[in-house]
C-alpha cells in the first residue's frame, strides 16, 4: 500500500528520468492508511471525543442540547468536504485542459513537433544521396544536389526558429501547469490532512457510543434507541463519506502528481527537441557538408591513384614485354636453326657434288689431256715448220735493211 507524502515546498520541480505509472483506484478501506495521522493532535481529539460523547449522554434525548450535538454530527467536514469538491473540479479541469491543450495533434505544442519532425526527416543528408549526380531522364547530368540541399537547409531556419519558439511558449505553459499542480496540491493534502482527523474522530465517537448504548439499554432503551437513530447512524454515515471523500481525494493527488509527472517528461522532451534534435540536425548538416567535400576530394585521390596504377601497370608491362623480348633475342642465335642448318646441307650438298664431280672428271679430262697433247705433236711440226719459214723471212729482211743502210739508198 502506497504511503502518501506531502508535496515539497520547494517552486522548482524535480525532474525524474522514470517515467510515471498509471494512478490506480484506491479503495476507502486503504484511503486512511495511505493518509497518516500526525500522532501529535491524537491527545487534543481524543479530549474533543470524550467531551463530546459525555455531552449526548448527560443530556436527555429530547433536550435541544442533544439536537445541537446531533446538528454538530451533520455538519462535521461539510466545509472540508465542500473544499474538497472544489479542488477534485479544479483538478479536472487543468488535466482536461492540459490533454486538450498539450498531448492531442490539435495542441500547439504537437503541431509544433510534428512540423520539427518533418523538417528534420525532409533536411536528412543521409536521404539526399548528395555525393551522387542527378540525371536528366537518367542519361543527362544536370544540377549540384549538394548546393541544392544546402540551400534547402538555409530556406528552413526561418522556419525552424518559429518551430523552436512555439515549442518554448509551450514549455511555459507546461511549467505553469506544473506550478498550479504543486498549489493544489498542497491545498489538498491540508483538506486530506482535516478529513483524515475527522475520521478518526468519527470512529472514536463510534466506538465510545457503541460501548456507552449497551449500559444506557439496561436503564433507558428509548433514549438507546435515540441514540443509536438519531446519533450513531449519522456519525457511521458520516464516516463513510469521509473515507469516501479521502479515497476521492487520494486518487485526485495521486493523479495530480501523475499529471505533474507527465508534464515534467514533455518538458524534457520539449527540451530535447530544442536542443538535441535541433543540434544533431545542425550538427548532422556540418558533418554532411565535410563528408561531401571529402568525398569529393576522395573521389579525386581514387581517380588520380587509379590513373597512376595504370600509368605504373602499363609502364611495368611494357617494360616486362621489352625485357622479355631482349632476353628471348640474347638467349637466341642470330640465325635461325633451320635456316643454319640448311645452309650446313647446302654447303655438304655441294661438296659432296664437287666431289663427285671431280671423280667423274678425272678420266675426262684424262682423254682431254691426252686428245690435247695428240694435237699438240701435232702441231708441232706446223709450228717448226712454220718457225723456220719465218726466220727465213726475217733474215732476208735484216739483210735487205743493211744493204740499204749501206748505200744510202730505200728499198
Amino acid at each position: 500500500m502506497q504511503e502518501l507524502t506531502p508535496p515539497e515546498n520547494s517552486s522548482t520541480p524535480s525532474i525524474s528520468l522514470t517515467p510515471p505509472e498509471p494512478v490506480k483506484s484506491v479503495n476507502t478501506s486503504e484511503a486512511d492508511q495511505m493518509v497518516k495521522l500526525d500522532k501529535s493532535q491524537i491527545p487534543e481529539l481524543d479530549a474533543k471525543v470524550d467531551a463530546f460523547v459525555d455531552h449526548v449522554l448527560t443530556n436527555s434525548a429530547n433536550s435541544p442540547e442533544f439536537q445541537q450535538n446531533v446538528q454538530s454530527i451533520h455538519n462535521l467536514g461539510s466545509k472540508e468536504i465542500r473544499e474538497s469538491a472544489q479542488v477534485s473540479n479544479r483538478m479536472l479541469d487543468l488535466p482536461a485542459k492540459s490533454l486538450n491543450d498539450g498531448l492531442f495533434d490539435s495542441s500547439p505544442i504537437a503541431k509544433s513537433l510534428t512540423e520539427l519532425r518533418g523538417i528534420v526527416e525532409d533536411l536528412d543528408p543521409s536521404k539526399k544521396q548528395l555525393t551522387s549526380s542527378r540525371k536528366l531522364f537518367g542519361l543527362i547530368p544536370f544540377g549540384n544536389k549538394v548546393q541544392d540541399y544546402f540551400r534547402q537547409y538555409e530556406s528552413a531556419q526561418s522556419h525552424i526558429n518559429a518551430v523552436v519558439t512555439s515549442l518554448y511558449n509551450g514549455k511555459d505553459e507546461l511549467l505553469k501547469d506544473n506550478a498550479t499542480i504543486e498549489q493544489e496540491k498542497v491545498n489538498m493534502w491540508e483538506l486530506m490532512q482535516s478529513i483524515r482527523q475527522y475520521i478518526y474522530v468519527g470512529k472514536k465517537i463510534d466506538e465510545q457510543l457503541e460501548q456507552k448504548i449497551h449500559a444506557i439499554e439496561a436503564t433507558d432503551p428509548e433514549k438507546a434507541r435515540i441514540i443509536k437513530e438519531e446519533m450513531l447512524f449519522y456519525v457511521r454515515q458520516k464516516n463513510t463519506d469521509f473515507l469516501t471523500q479521502l479515497a476521492v481525494n487520494v486518487q485526485g493527488y495521486l493523479a495530480l502528481d501523475t499529471i505533474r509527472k507527465n508534464n515534467l517528461e514533455l518538458i524534457k522532451g520539449v527540451d530535447r527537441a530544442t536542443t538535441t534534435t535541433v543540434s544533431a540536425l545542425r550538427t548532422a548538416v556540418v558533418v554532411a557538408q565535410a563528408m561531401t567535400n571529402q568525398k569529393l576530394v576522395l573521389d579525386q585521390i581514387t581517380a588520380l591513384n587509379k590513373t597512376t596504377s595504370s600509368l605504373i601497370e602499363s609502364t611495368s608491362e611494357m617494360l616486362k614485354r621489352q625485357s622479355g623480348e631482349i632476353h628471348e633475342q640474347a638467349t637466341s642465335s642470330t640465325i635461325e636453326l633451320d635456316k643454319l642448318q640448311n645452309a650446313f646441307n647446302n654447303v655438304y650438298e655441294t661438296m659432296d657434288m664437287i666431289s663427285n664431280y671431280k671423280v667423274e672428271a678425272l678420266e675426262n679430262m684424262k682423254q682431254t689431256v691426252n686428245t690435247l697433247t695428240s694435237e699438240v705433236d701435232k702441231a708441232q711440226k706446223y709450228l717448226d715448220k712454220s718457225n723456220q719459214t719465218t726466220v727465213l723471212e726475217v733474215s732476208k729482211e735484216l739483210d735487205s735493211k743493211q744493204i740499204a743502210d749501206k748505200s744510202g739508198i730505200d728499198i
